[in-house]
């Protein structure tokens, strides 16, 4: 009994026969496969009897070309290609089975329609009913037909009499008809011309009876459809007329439920054909979107280090660049490269430290590696010497590269978010859009994602699927009842406390906030042991779930939840500070949400111990919600290929819905809550800037200060009086009217004193509109002003795509805005092609998922 290489390759079986050699020699013929470079095997009876080399077994090396690590990529190359075929029979049981979702849901959409023909005929059938009974063959005096018997498809004269009605002194006469009860609107219509044969004022003309009339329905009027301004409509009551020898009613009914059904089906095609293509178009442009995307995450840090090709296959070979001037290893005599891969986990364990090589252009060296076929990502840092020394491991983060085609799929991390808020059920401000948005797109990366929230009572739950109940559990001295359900796709647990602290009415404001989130933090933890859940990360969000951090490190950590690392985000620092630095004590990795936000807050006494661990990621915006493509809210859907039309026909609507002038005028958009933070005496400033420049300017938002609100109620009152036609300010929150300011306006305009990320800026690029900004926060790191910031954007990959200013005074602000508004009136084409420009730039969750992905990988290490 035998097998090669380690008994992994090709077992076997053989009875072996005695030989003629002298001595108990026994033989037999064993075929030894190319793949082989060892052939093991044992001795035994057949039974249970064995001879195993003192359980060691037997072993013959075998010459050829294959060796260890030679077949272990050969069994690599196997599994690839036994996966490829695993992929193609699911993709065809896929296939299949959508093949078999979509007959029967013909079939229920086709038996649907045979439904809505049968009603509708039916309806039509009552109503006919009714007009056949008012019915007649002619009226005295007023009208007839010649020749007085006829039916479908028959050529007849209908006679009427001028002088009987509204129409005697009209210079033309017409008839608008239809049939059965204007069951097709009209259709038929002429001209009357007078028979001078008769006495009076008899006017006649040809008509054609439709086919399948029973009833003709008319009126006279003294211009043809769409243009006549006087009527003889016999009092509102209109004329009809029985067709005597019409086909045999029954028939004709089941004529018309067949033709009802035919155009119901012809309908529902016409609508499937265009929603499939539509979805076509929406994914290919994801897809795109994301492929560039990823190139750009690729190249992200190639000031510092690249490779060739730019996109890693398994199996193949890569080349690295890196630039040490540009890290702590500048000026260096030696770089060394050292690598590994799938995290560092890789069955190989890090390749040796290799001495990278000068490249022929610049400061770069390189050095050339071997991709394993059962690598997903390359990881490698950089030292000063062969043992060590000074190292370049991106400041403990490490560098990670995907890798492409592998056989083996980077295992699924399980990160828990443990929030207060979440869009749309329970949203407030942008915490609640992140934590659902940046949730989507990480299980869009493969992984799995839970969020705990509580249950509010005043929840959205319209926007819940499968809400149920789960268990129930324990703790600080209350029963909680869990429930889950979908939102958005993703899976959420409520936890409802039954002594009431949720029972509010309200998310905010009820005194006791504090205990209130403190106990929901404690019970979310106690949720995770009890039920034996061990996510990889726990991510929790500003002061309303920072106790998770030290709750978790005090109490959980030490009783099955070890594997489990703290992620921290601060979305604003205005609030709940020593709540924040606490968090920031006890977690593992913080972050907050844009790059230059993290260093205006790094001097912060909360945040200052802990910048080794503190990072700025950009929040994204969730492309299926803001998408002029598929936006029910604006009249056109446009994309940047039609960017101008689209916003043409959306600012023409908002001017229309705001009583605003319909001219070609330079609308600035402004979307705020209206506190000090979002820049109010900008904001005004701004208003009257835009209208001195002969612009028009919207305004959406309210404040939560009543005193704020009253001063721009009786600033609205002004400007709806004295500049009605080019202001309007609308002081209260309205969802579909964003959608059409965001589309409609061609500047958006966010002057804020301080913002850690701002979702607005983003928003107005997607829908083809000009951002125009105070440089503070996550405006100046998603805002590249089209005179100053051309060199900033190319570092990273993206064009200028706004205009920016820097004070907090009127200078500042009218320094951006004249610009913005002169180059609108001066270089439309340049303009228009600005809008196309910053449509197709991704502001999406794409690329701070990524980002994302890293930290937690980082934070596991």
């Amino acid at each position: 009994m035998g097998a090669f290489n380690d008994w992994r390759w090709k077992s076997f079986t053989i009875k072996l026969n005695k030989t003629d050699l002298k001595g108990d020699w026994w033989s037999c013929h064993v075929y030894v496969p190319l793949e082989a470079y060892k052939m093991d095997f044992v001795f035994f009876n057949g039974g249970s009897v064995y001879e195993n080399n003192d359980k060691k077994d037997y072993c013959v090396l075998v010459e050829g070309v294959m060796d260890a690590f030679a077949f272990e990529d050969f069994l690599l190359e196997e599994k690839h290609r036994e996966l490829q075929k695993l992929a193609a029979d699911q993709a065809e049981r896929e296939r299949q089975e959508e093949e078999r979702q979509r007959i029967e849901a013909e079939k229920a959409a086709t038996e649907l329609d045979r439904q809505k023909a049968r009603l509708e005929v039916e309806k039509r059938r009552a109503k006919l009913q009714g007009a056949v009974k008012e019915a007649v063959r002619f009226v005295d005096n007023v009208w007839h037909f010649e020749p007085s018997a006829f039916k479908g498809e028959d050529l007849v004269r209908l006679y009427y009499n001028r002088s009987s009605g509204p129409l005697a002194n009209a210079s033309e006469i017409w008839i608008h008809g239809g049939h059965n009860n204007w069951s097709d609107d009209i259709s038929f219509s002429g001209r009357l011309v007078r028979d001078e044969r008769k006495d009076g004022e008899w006017w006649y003309a040809h008509v054609i009876v439709p086919s399948g009339a029973f009833v003709l329905d008319w009126v006279f009027a003294n211009g043809p459809p769409g243009s006549a301004t006087l009527y003889d409509n016999n009092q509102r009551q209109d004329f009809h007329a029985i067709v005597p020898n019409a086909i045999p009613e029954e028939m004709y009914w089941v004529e018309e439920e067949h033709r009802m059904f035919r155009k119901l089906q012809e309908e529902r095609k016409i609508q499937e054909q265009a929603r499939r293509a539509k979805a076509e178009i929406i994914a290919k442009m994801k897809a795109e979107t994301k492929k560039r995307t990823m190139k750009k995450f690729l190249l992200s840090q190639k000031h510092i280090v690249y490779t060739d090709p730019l996109d890693i296959q398994a199996g193949s070979s890569v080349t690295v660049f890196y630039n040490p001037s540009n890290t702590v290893l500048n000026g260096k005599p030696e770089v060394w490269f050292r690598c590994s891969f799938n995290r560092w986990t890789h069955r190989n364990g890090p390749l040796p430290p290799q001495k990278m090589l000068p490249a022929d252009t610049g400061s770069h060296f390189k050095v050339t590696v071997k991709v394993p076929l059962d690598a997903y990502t390359m990881d490698f840092v950089f030292s000063e010497k062969q043992d060590g020394g000074i190292y370049d491991n991106r400041n403990g983060m490490d560098y990670h590269i995907p890798v492409f085609g592998g056989v083996a799929k980077e295992p699924p991390m399980h990160i828990v978010h443990v929030a207060v808020e979440m869009a749309p059920i329970a949203k407030v401000g942008g915490l609640g859009d992140v934590v659902t948005s940046l949730s989507r797109a990480v299980v869009d990366l493969g992984h799995n994602v839970d969020i705990i929230l509580p249950k509010y009572d005043c929840l959205n739950l319209n926007n819940v699927k499968n809400l149920q109940f789960h268990r129930s559990y324990s703790w600080g001295g209350t029963e909680i009842k869990v429930w889950t359900g979908k939102v958005e796709g993703l899976s959420v647990y409520f936890l409802e406390p039954q002594n009431g602290l949720f029972w509010k009415g309200c998310i905010y404001g009820c005194g006791n906030d504090g205990e209130r989130f403190g106990f929901f933090c404690h019970a979310a933890l106690e949720f995770l042991l009890q039920s034996g859940v061990h996510p990889d990360i726990l991510h929790c969000h500003d002061w309303s779930s920072a106790p998770v951090a030290w709750l978790f490190k005090d109490h959980y950590m030490h009783y099955g939840l070890s594997k489990t690392r703290v992620v921290f985000t601060i979305h604003n620092l205005e609030f709940g500070g020593h709540l924040i630095g606490k968090a920031m004590q006890f977690s593992d990795k913080a972050t907050t949400v844009s790059h230059t936000y993290s260093k205006e807050v790094s001097e912060n006494s909360t945040i200052s111990p802990h910048l080794h661990k503190f990072h700025g990621i950009v929040n994204g915006i969730d492309p299926d919600i803001w998408d002029p493509y598929n936006d029910k809210f604006i009249p056109v859907c446009y994309t940047s290929e039609d960017v101008v039309e689209g916003k043409r026909a959306a600012k023409e609507a908002l001017q229309r819905r705001l009583g605003l002038n319909l001219s070609d005028k330079p609308l600035v958009g402004i979307i705020t809550r209206l506190t000090f933070q979002k820049g109010i005496h900008l904001i005004k400033h701004a208003i009257w800037r835009t209208l001195d420049r002969g612009g028009q300017v919207v305004l959406l938002g309210s404040a939560p200060d009543p005193r704020i609100q009253n001063d721009f109620v009786d600033m609205a009152n002004h400007l709806h009086n004295a500049h009605a036609k080019s202001a309007r300010l609308c002081l209260a929150y309205d969802e579909p009217l964003s959608h059409l300011i965001y589309a409609g306006a061609d500047f958006i305009l966010v002057p804020s004193i301080f913002e850690p990320c701002g979702l607005t800026q983003l928003i107005a690029m997607r829908y083809g509109s000009i951002p125009v900004v105070r440089k503070t926060g996550g405006l100046y790191d998603t805002v590249f002003d089209v005179d100053r910031d051309k060199e900033r954007a190319q570092a990273v990959g993206l064009e200028p795509n706004g205009f920016s200013f820097d004070g907090a005074d009127s200078a500042g602000v009218d320094y951006a805005l004249n610009r913005a508004i002169t180059a609108w009136y001066d270089n439309r084409d340049w303009f228009n092609s600005l809008c196309k420009q910053v449509m197709e730039q991704d502001w999406s969750w794409n690329r701070p998922a990524l980002d994302y992905i890293e930290l937690y990988y980082s934070a596991r290490k």
